[in-house]
């Protein structure tokens, strides 16, 4: 029997499937996602940035990212 090794994952409403082990600092970056000035819920939870590296991604994880715009 074949192992699968890729976790599956939502991604503002699109399904990926990404490398176990992967954290959301990795997810935010394989995406080229700039971190400076966005908003970030991981399982309709707001997440402090400075844990993204603690955030392992599992199976089935949704994730939303918001991009803050300015104007004036």
């Amino acid at each position: 029997m074949k192992k699968i090794n890729k976790v599956k994952i939502k991604l503002n409403g699109k399904n990926y499937l990404i490398k176990p082990k992967m954290t959301l600092k990795d997810v935010i970056d394989l995406h080229k996602i700039p971190i400076q000035k966005i908003a970030i819920e991981h399982n309709k939870k707001i997440v402090d940035k400075r844990n993204l590296r603690k955030i392992k991604m599992k199976n089935m994880d949704q994730i939303e990212i918001v991009h803050f715009i300015g104007g004036g």
